[in-house]
């Protein structure tokens, strides 16, 4: 009888786990980050681990490849995987997804054209623990979708491939980037894929997230405004389909900030959180102008969390970029008051 018990209290233990839990308080974590370095101190794992997240995204520059070669590359995603801090972390996060940025992709600024996109592809995914049957190991990119309940309300998010089809940019005698003016981010298959996702979608809000930032338009680094065309044409897709609660998370900058944007024809502000500086932020970009930015810009070291909840018949959600402390740098709340 006490044996019989004592499985039972197991067995419920087991079942109302942190993410059980998470949907029985109608919350749900998401903490997300990038720009980490394996020949550096990584020291946040444990200080993002005590915000308990229930999903932890990797936004790109995971690792710093930066290579043809992809013994070099597949080392870089061993000795991160094997780190103790990570395997800690990873022991104590139910889930971890993620996408790629150009550095762990294996070439800097890198785009379609870079010829070992394909094993590079595969690496990313066995980092990332994908099943070997994965429709996702199949298909060319990285993007996929993964969905998340909070209470009786959904949560879906749409992790983009911002590099495997990108078109080429060139450069000035500055070596600042020159926009592209019909050149594209995503491919035909990739936007059909988006917009499916978007089109009719019951979830009540959606997270597009990708390696490059997809609102500010004024620095002069890699940005979606350096494809003026695509970027017109997401925010297009935003308006057409309607979707309910759109965030767009993004990395690749080492700063962290918060930006904000009304798009003709969507019905509540558009947020973008960048989170870049897991391991090197851009401790000297002080002043950096962004016209959409909302609050301060974060240029120590930092990482980021949504927390969603159910507030009646709403999803609401905040967002914080957390410091090497757990403290928070930067807040806002979106969605009703």
């Amino acid at each position: 009888m006490k044996k019989s018990l004592l499985l039972a209290l197991l067995s419920w233990l087991w079942l109302w786990g942190p993410a059980a839990q998470a949907q029985a308080q109608k919350e749900l974590t998401l903490a997300f980050g990038s720009c980490n370095r394996v020949d550096l101190p990584q020291p946040l794992w444990p200080v993002i681990a005590r915000d308990q997240p229930d999903v932890w995204l990797w936004l790109g520059d995971n690792v710093y490849g930066d290579t043809d070669d992809m013994a070099v590359l597949r080392r870089q995603y061993d000795t991160q995987f094997n780190l103790p801090g990570y395997a800690q972390f990873r022991a104590q996060i139910p889930t971890i997804i993620g996408t790629w940025d150009d550095h762990d992709y294996g070439r800097n600024d890198g785009n379609k054209t870079y010829p070992f996109k394909r094993q590079s592809q595969q690496a990313a995914l066995d980092f990332l623990q994908e099943p070997a049957a994965s429709a996702r190991r199949q298909q060319e990119g990285l993007y996929t979708a993964y969905e998340y309940a909070v209470g009786k309300k959904t949560v879906k998010v749409l992790l983009l491939d911002g590099r495997y089809f990108q078109d080429t940019l060139s450069r000035d005698a500055q070596q600042r980037y020159q926009p592209n003016a019909t050149g594209d981010v995503l491919g035909e298959e990739q936007w059909q894929w988006l917009e499916q996702h978007l089109q009719g979608s019951t979830a009540d809000a959606h997270i597009i997230a990708g390696g490059i930032q997809f609102l500010p338009q004024e620095h002069a680094f890699e940005k979606w405004a350096n494809f003026p065309a695509a970027r017109q044409r997401l925010l297009a897709l935003l308006a057409r389909t309607q979707a309910k609660g759109v965030v767009l998370l993004s990395g690749d900058r080492h700063i962290g900030e918060i930006s904000r944007l009304r798009v003709p024809g969507v019905a509540y502000p558009v947020y973008e959180i960048t989170s870049s500086g897991l391991t090197h932020p851009a401790t000297h970009n002080t002043g950096e102008p962004n016209a959409l930015r909302v609050g301060p810009l974060v240029n120590q070291m930092h990482y980021a969390l949504l927390r969603f909840r159910q507030r009646g018949g709403h999803l609401v959600v905040t967002a914080a970029i957390k410091g090497a402390a757990g403290q928070e740098l930067v807040v806002e709340n979106i969605g009703p008051k």
